[in-house]
């Protein structure tokens, strides 16, 4: 039996081993620099895990699980430039570091040589892996696209919130799932199902992570409670909220959204409360709860290693069921 912990040491290890230097050292620094920042690595673990459901000799599916983890760190590097975040795991970001036009460059760079790692997977399967690859990756931009015009605008549905974390988060999440499975030759039932485990999963993590940003324990999440009501981010919780709201209640969160000058615990608070007048905590738990027990119910149906599909729900319930 093999673990989720051993695998993600097992793709720590490979990564480490991997050398991203070359010439010209500009463009391939800040790569090498990007993938050393650490991370919990769960897109190439997942992938490891999708294909050892199916088949022991996982370090077949190591190609196509570093060009995940690869994009993924692809997107964190554009993601910061279009945000102009100034951190990236308690580290400078590329564009900090370096400057702009070499964070766009070596990001090119990144996407360029997570198609390479992918393609060094065996050709029987190459096919359906890049085409599975190629979607997903253009689903996340997708996503990113949909979050940023979702900034200017007033109108964001719970349903248009739901596909944009979807196609920003979850379906990355998905697809490395179903490229293990892809890469062991599984069946396209099992796939899809993996599939589909991984997506809701994913999901719910979002919604958590919204939730938790209202309600969280700040010394055991991680970050500082309450920045997305500072940003007045158009969360899942706001939403609803907006939407729920009505007669004086939707005209003091309004006036809580419009306000420019304020003190960060005293808005904090003002709409949490207005939060937890509407009922907007439960509603974000049994969304999460709704994804979660769907996530439960497709990765029963894959016919894989009972050990890895034990494995798989455990850490589908820590991810979900992280400290409040």
């Amino acid at each position: 039996m093999i673990t989720i912990a051993e695998l993600q040491n097992i793709v720590e290890k490979a990564l480490q081993k991997e050398n991203f230097v070359t010439e010209p050292q500009g463009l391939y620094q800040p790569i090498e620099y990007v993938m050393s920042l650490g991370g919990k690595r769960i897109r190439p673990t997942m992938c490891l895990a999708g294909f050892f459901l199916f088949n022991d000799d996982f370090e077949k599916a190591l190609p196509a699980g570093l060009g995940l983890e690869i994009f993924h760190n692809f997107t964190l590097l554009h993601d910061d430039v279009m945000d102009n975040a100034d951190v990236r795991r308690n580290q400078p970001t590329v564009h900090k570091k370096w400057d702009e036009n070499t964070a766009i460059l070596s990001g090119d760079a990144m996407l360029i040589k997570a198609y390479q790692y992918v393609c060094k997977t065996d050709t029987s399967v190459l096919k359906p892996l890049l085409d599975l690859f190629s979607i997903t990756a253009l689903e996340v931009c997708e996503g990113q696209q949909y979050d940023m015009e979702f900034e200017t605008r007033n109108d964001v549905s719970a349903d248009e919130y739901l596909n944009m974390i979807r196609l920003k988060t979850a379906v990355l999440l998905a697809g490395s799932l179903k490229a293990g499975a892809i890469v062991a030759n599984a069946n396209a039932e099992d796939a899809e199902n993996l599939y589909q485990f991984g997506e809701n999963i994913g999901l719910a993590f979002q919604l958590q992570d919204d939730f938790l940003d209202v309600y969280g324990d700040e010394k055991t999440f991680g970050k500082a409670i309450g920045g997305d009501i500072v940003a007045n981010k158009k969360t899942f919780l706001l939403i609803n909220a907006l939407q729920k709201a009505s007669g004086s209640l939707r005209d003091e969160l309004q006036n809580w959204i419009n306000v420019e000058t304020f003190d960060r615990e005293q808005k904090i608070n003002a709409v949490r409360n207005i939060y937890n007048q509407l009922g907007i905590d439960k509603i974000a738990k049994d969304k999460m709860h709704e994804y979660f027990q769907v996530a439960l119910k497709s990765l029963e149906k894959v016919n894989g290693k009972e050990s890895m599909k034990s494995e798989l729900r455990d850490f589908a319930v820590k991810l979900i069921e992280r400290s409040r």
